[in-house]
């Protein structure tokens, strides 16, 4: 990245995030809306067998409660900077919060497994605008020398629904009903709407009054379907190749039109600029590792050691807790610290504790503590990597394309998530579910994440302030 392209920190940067500035009342709105978001996930994962119990239905069938909220997230991503550049990030913001707790309440009084599955979606179809719209708008309010420690805020929900999510699910669940995990988030979901419609201000008429971008349906009609048969093929651990073939094929199309047609869905272009290529790249690899491996801690608390979901939940929490202490640090340290340094030494650490974890999972015997403080490791390199990569990636780019780039990102994210998790549930399923199948499923995860310092390499060498 060049020095022309670096700007010096301005007087409204130096004012940092307090609540009173226009990127503190930003802030405020974007972290309420995506704790909501990431509890949900949290807590619904942890309720799944006793929502099979509720209805009477099999465990596989519940689990489309989850992935029907996946592939939803899936299908109106792709339409958030269409939608930002049409009605304005605020509204696009209020019709996703409106839409999640609007989903959250008819959850609540699902009837059967097939009305909750449907109403899951719904909340898909909200919570898949909440990511990129939230990102898009603390990136156009964030001066760049300070976007990391404005990334550092957006990811405080990183923080809190990975260690209060199981433990409020377990406790919701002990002691109310299974209702009360989806009527937790109405309150939160009325609070974020308030303050949204209060406190966001509305967008900033077009430069020179131009019309609104028009929707690329052609690019819709091949990237949402794609990508949700894409997600759904690898949900089935490749069970139904074809979906995963059709889906990659769609994909494939949509990226051959997006690098040629004048207004397409997802401006593809933006990897030409190199930081925002090579971020991506090290996202993609990372994301796969990190939350393909999520799955399987508390498979091997559970199916191997015999632990309750709650004890596994609560095992959980200090990796938890050490991603997000470790990723506020570091998010603000890279306003002032070469990406190619921090970066580079996150995915270095991360791959180490990752291999530790599986070659502890793998042992007879081991003791409780000996994971945990591996998996501590591997979540204190993660740290070092998700919201630093992502300022990196996106700090230099014009506020123009912040909407596009958000996008762009959480698509990324999302497809990285899902194969990694497809891919350690595959390698799971046939290495089986014994300590011996967990060292290799822990091992694939290890190699992903390690793969992902190449990229990282390619990384800016200076600061933002140099």
């Amino acid at each position: 990245m060049s020095t022309a392209r670096l700007r010096t920190p301005t007087p409204s940067a130096a004012a940092g995030a307090a609540p009173g500035t226009p990127l503190g009342r930003v802030l405020t709105v974007v972290v309420i809306g995506s704790v909501m978001s990431v509890l949900d996930m949290t807590i619904v994962n942890v309720a799944l067998r006793s929502l099979s119990e509720a209805f009477h239905a099999p465990l596989a069938t519940i689990q489309w409660a989850a992935t029907a909220y996946t592939l939803a997230l899936a299908t109106v991503i792709p339409s958030a900077a269409w939608a930002m550049g049409r009605i304005g990030a605020k509204r696009t913001y209020l019709t996703a919060l409106a839409l999640f707790t609007l989903g959250s309440l008819l959850a609540a009084f699902a009837w059967d497994a097939a009305s909750l599955i449907a109403f899951r979606a719904l909340q898909g179809l909200g919570g898949g605008l909440l990511m990129p719209v939230g990102m898009a708008m603390v990136m156009r309010a964030a001066d760049p020398a300070r976007m990391g420690r404005a990334m550092a805020l957006l990811g405080l929900p990183i923080l809190v629904g990975p260690v209060a999510g199981p433990t409020l699910g377990g406790w919701l669940l002990d002691t109310a009903s299974w209702h009360w995990i989806f009527l937790v988030n109405l309150p939160v979901g009325a609070a974020a709407l308030a303050l949204a419609a209060r406190l966001l201000r509305p967008d900033a008429p077009r430069a020179g009054g131009g019309a609104a971008p028009r929707l690329d349906v052609p690019g819709l009609l091949m990237l949402s379907p794609g990508l949700a048969l894409l997600l759904y093929g690898l949900s089935l651990g490749g069970e139904r190749g074809d979906f995963t073939a059709l889906g990659a094929l769609l994909v494939a199309a949509f990226t051959r039109r997006a690098l040629t047609a004048r207004e397409p869905l997802l401006d593809l272009r933006l990897l030409r600029d190199r930081t925002f290529a090579f971020g991506v790249g090290t996202l993609a690899l990372f994301t796969c590792g990190y939350f393909g491996s999520m799955l399987l801690a508390p498979m091997y608390w559970q199916g191997v050691r015999g632990f309750s979901a709650t004890t596994a939940g609560l095992l959980g929490a200090p990796v938890g807790l050490t991603v997000g202490v470790t990723m506020q640090i570091a998010a603000r340290r890279i306003d002032t610290v070469s990406p190619r340094k921090l970066i580079p030494v996150g995915v270095t650490i991360a791959a180490l504790g990752m291999a530790l974890t599986g070659l502890h999972a793998g042992m007879e015997g081991v003791a409780a503590w000996r994971l945990v403080v591996s998996a501590m490791v591997m979540g204190a390199g993660a740290g070092m990597v998700l919201m630093p990569a992502m300022t990196t990636a996106s700090r230099a780019l014009p506020k123009e394309r912040m909407a596009a780039a958000s996008t762009a990102l959480s698509i990324n994210s999302q497809v990285g998530a899902s194969v990694g998790t497809a891919l350690c549930s595959v390698v799971l399923g046939q290495a089986g579910a014994d300590p011996a199948g967990f060292r290799t499923a822990f091992s694939v995860a290890a190699v992903l994440l390690a793969l992902a310092v190449v990229p990282a390499l390619f990384l800016p060498g200076r600061s933002s302030t140099d």
